[in-house]
């Protein structure tokens, strides 16, 4: 395995400072990337509380979280001035040119196992691994696992063209549950037929109701602006589909998303 700091090709280590962000304040660092909300993500990189983090002519480095113990590599920069602001933006810095073709693009394996936000790169450069170079700038590109996916409408329509979801969604049968974030109204429904779950979601993506007829009275707009979708429970796309149809009908009993939700049968 690389270690982050051979591919980037810093060997000395001793002005070098790690920013890790799972949170800034309110806002997951992740969807700020998504989302091209740069100048929060360098505020936050940038940032004092009640303690300095970084000295004229650090160089930092930015990975947020973007889930486990994966990071994405967002920012490689300098200090050039130390502004002696606490609780505010304490630096002037610039971004390190040589490093922009990794940044955006780069996922760093590292287990996190304490709460110190800033570390001194040298004192873990042999924890950074490098788990993908993507291709392009990422974008939802790494399948978290059926029981972490929790999507918006705009997020379907991404991983939908993405190769490792689509190879993941393809071969499942399963049971999954649309949530409408403004009411807190539910859908469950199976994927049982070809493509398995991802073709149930691109029909989703397509007509936002995919059929069904509890979810026809709602407007395309209104969809993607108020749904989630999550997996329930996955079967092998060998198992009998009358199993996966009875776990459906369980959930919706479950759920009572026949009585409160949009299920109609």
């Amino acid at each position: 395995m690389i270690k982050l700091f051979e591919m980037l090709g810093m060997t000395d280590l001793s002005r070098v400072k790690i920013r890790f962000n799972k949170r800034m304040g309110l806002a997951n660092p992740i969807e700020l990337f998504r989302n091209n909300n740069i100048g929060s993500l360098m505020e936050g990189q940038y940032w004092n509380n009640d303690t300095r983090r970084f000295n004229d002519t650090d160089y930092t480095v930015g990975l947020i979280s973007v889930r486990d113990d994966l990071w994405l590599l967002f920012h490689v920069g300098k200090v050039i001035k130390d502004r002696q602001i606490l609780n505010g933006i304490g630096y002037d810095y610039e971004e390190v040119e040589e490093f922009r073709k990794y940044t955006g693009r780069t996922i760093v394996r590292y287990k996190k196992s304490d709460q110190a936000m800033v570390r001194w790169a040298s004192t873990i450069s042999e924890e950074c691994e490098v788990y993908e170079v993507l291709a392009d700038q990422f974008d939802n590109d790494i399948f978290p696992g059926y029981e972490n996916i929790d999507l918006s409408w705009s997020d379907l329509a991404i991983i939908a063209k993405k190769e490792g979801w689509r190879a993941a969604l393809q071969n499942q049968k399963g049971v999954y549950l649309i949530t409408d974030s403004l009411t807190g109204k539910m859908y469950v429904g199976s994927a049982t037929g070809q493509e398995m779950l991802l073709g149930r979601w691109e029909a989703y993506i397509k007509t936002g109701h995919g059929g069904n007829k509890g979810l026809k009275t709602l407007n395309m707009e209104y969809i993607k602006y108020n749904f989630r979708y999550s997996v329930l429970e996955i079967f092998k796309s060998t198992a009998a589909d009358d199993v996966v149809l009875d776990r459906e009908s369980w959930w919706k009993k479950v759920l009572l998303t026949r009585a409160f939700g949009y299920n109609k049968n």
